[in-house]
């Protein structure tokens, strides 16, 4: 518990408006830090405010380009751990190079193990994150971690569309239990789409294991990255005789052609959280919608600081 000592949040330059909303939640104002690119590309890092025996709370998602903000969070990081704060703990709304987190092929790295070395390494004691692309991430760290979901906010949203006969989609095997929970909580149908994805960023839907003719789907999924499987999958329930197709991812990562596949898809509607800042064609598309998680990882700083439950947020 670091009640006594001063909470801090600081951000870094991924994604100021969440930092500064989750700030606005927690009625304090952002810390002071300076941040810019020396003309080679490399990171300057100052820190402007007094930190000393401080609470600090370092707000950075590794999205696009997801390398030099990786970067730029373990500078910051190291910033921190020299200037003598009581305890510094790295917000990550998303973990990048999560995807990679076993070896799955010959001679293939684990990245998720990695950067978790590497944000230990830097500095951090603690760890806040939301819906890791696996859970077992966890276990790649020897500091605490804070594994927060935004189901909650997803679900609401879902049920403020009110469709009438819903199935919650799982695009593949692997998010079948995000699917499930969803389901659960909204006393809807589940439907599993069964996908081989031959190599990086393609995938193939070969059948639809469930009843969808009819039905209003909404497909679950973690990542919305160049958004082909999301597309596939809208297809292949149209075919089947879904009524209505939406769509619920939490990290809008969106790169290369996404943004002009979901244009051109048969989704109505895309829903996803702030945890990566929306570019501007994405922030332009009429079939998205964002959803903001801030008051979610601001009451969890909350909590953490004060010492307080965080895992009672999602009873």
């Amino acid at each position: 518990m670091l009640k006594e000592h001063p909470l801090a949040v600081f951000s870094g330059r991924s994604n100021p408006a969440l930092s500064q909303a989750i700030c606005d939640y927690l009625q304090i104002e952002p810390g002071k830090i300076s941040l810019r690119n020396f003309s080679d590309g490399e990171i300057y890092c100052q820190i402007d405010d007094n930190v000393r025996g401080a609470d600090v709370f370092i707000v950075q998602s590794t999205g696009t380009p997801g390398n030099e903000r990786l970067m730029e969070l373990l500078i910051m990081l190291d910033a921190f751990r020299r200037s003598s704060p009581s305890r510094i703990t790295a917000v990550l709304p998303y973990y990048g190079y999560a995807r990679q987190d076993r070896k799955d092929k010959p001679r293939v790295p684990i990245t998720a193990k990695l950067v978790a070395n590497l944000i230990t390494t830097a500095g951090a004691n603690r760890l806040l994150t939301m819906d890791l692309h696996a859970s077992q991430i966890q276990g790649f760290f020897d500091i605490p971690v804070d594994h927060l979901y935004a189901a909650p906010v997803l679900i609401e949203a879902i049920r403020s569309g009110e469709l009438a006969r819903l199935t919650l989609v799982s695009p593949d095997a692997g998010g079948v239990e995000r699917a499930r929970a969803f389901a659960k909580r909204l006393a809807a149908d589940l439907a599993i789409m069964d996908k081989r994805r031959p190599e990086a960023n393609k995938a193939e839907i070969m059948n639809v294991i469930g009843d969808v003719a009819g039905r209003d789907c909404v497909i679950i999924d973690d990542i919305i990255d160049t958004a082909g499987t999301l597309v596939k999958t809208a297809e292949a329930l149209k075919e089947r005789g879904a009524r209505s197709v939406h769509a619920a991812g939490v990290h809008a990562v969106l790169s290369g052609p996404a943004i002009e596949r979901i244009n051109n898809s048969a989704l109505e509607r895309v829903m996803v959280t702030d945890t990566l800042m929306l570019g501007e064609d994405a922030a332009c598309c009429p079939k998205i919608e964002q959803l903001s998680v801030a008051v979610l990882l601001g009451e969890a700083i909350r909590r953490i600081h004060e010492g307080a439950s965080v895992s009672s947020l999602f009873v």
